[in-house]
């Protein structure tokens, strides 16, 4: 909020202790009221709060640098750089399903305004996908599973925040969210985790298309109404038996590879790695 508000604490401002201190007593006057006033919390003290950022600039002063321009150095020495987003693309501030969405972009395109590095750098996009789909708190979810089927997924899959440890809500594979975030991200090759969760179950279902009242559609909607109203319609394919063991994707059942080929042939986009279970030995790359 700060950030947007334009008056956010930056790293940088950790170099001025002047500078800082102003910037500080200037958003705590606001804080120290909400503090106070709304939750009945103590005030904090500007300069025991100065004296504890300084001493964490001193910490981390080594680190500290124009991340911007090390990074277009790096670019104009030929390396590759590696960047991570976080969370999903449906819960992009701007492209998710507002207002069940986080307040940054973990689209590919955070990774230009989050890293200042240039679009045209950008040659490879890897859209990381569960071999089902899940969801954290609240929105419409389509193809979840509410029963039995739905709790299976979650404890096989270990479907729990790392930190709060709260329930994921697990349902089927949704071709039409992943087609939309294909769309926006521009996935050059998908990887595909967690193929293993969905192995002894007897048959699979992939959702490829919404009805929403009287219409099929296989866009995703931008209005959250229209989503909360969406049934799910999919199409069945053969279930699998154990995927664990498996040194390439060729050794994987062929009705495992038939739903990956299926996934992939239906969003135009290849897939890149497979993973079968935690351990790194059990994440494949197709020949």
């Amino acid at each position: 909020m700060d950030k947007f508000a334009r008056n956010g604490i930056r790293v940088v401002d950790l170099l001025d202790r002047d500078g800082l201190r102003a910037k500080l007593e200037a958003a705590l006057e606001e804080k120290n009221d909400l503090l106070a006033k709304v939750y009945g919390a103590d005030r904090i003290d500007v300069d025991a709060m100065v004296e504890e950022y300084v001493e964490f600039d001193r910490r981390i002063d080594p680190f500290v640098t124009d991340t911007t321009a090390l990074l277009h150095n790096a670019l104009a020495d030929g390396k590759t750089i590696l960047a991570e987003g976080a969370q999903g693309s449906l819960l992009d501030v701007d492209h998710g399903t507002y207002p069940y969405v986080t307040s940054s972009h973990p689209t590919a395109g955070g990774c230009c305004t989050g890293l200042g590095v240039p679009p045209t750098s950008v040659d490879r996009v890897i859209g990381i996908v569960k071999a089902y789909s899940t969801r954290v708190g609240n929105g419409p979810f389509p193809t979840e599973l509410t029963g039995d089927l739905g709790e299976q997924l979650r404890q096989t899959g270990g479907e729990f925040g790392a930190t709060t440890g709260r329930p994921r809500r697990c349902g089927w594979l949704d071709l039409v969210a992943l087609g939309y975030a294909t769309r926006i991200n521009g996935f050059t090759e998908l990887a595909i985790t967690k193929l293993d969760v969905l192995a002894g179950l007897d048959e699979l279902k992939v959702c490829t298309q919404y009805r929403i009242g009287d219409k099929l559609t296989d866009r995703f909607p931008t209005d959250l109404d229209a989503l909360s109203k969406a049934e799910p319609v999919y199409e069945t394919l053969p279930g699998f038996g154990d995927v664990t063991g498996a040194e390439t994707v060729e050794d994987l059942p062929q009705a495992a590879q038939d739903y990956l080929a299926f996934v992939s042939e239906r969003l135009g986009v290849r897939i890149g790695t497979v993973s079968t279970g935690p351990k790194r030995e059990e994440t494949l790359v197709p020949a």
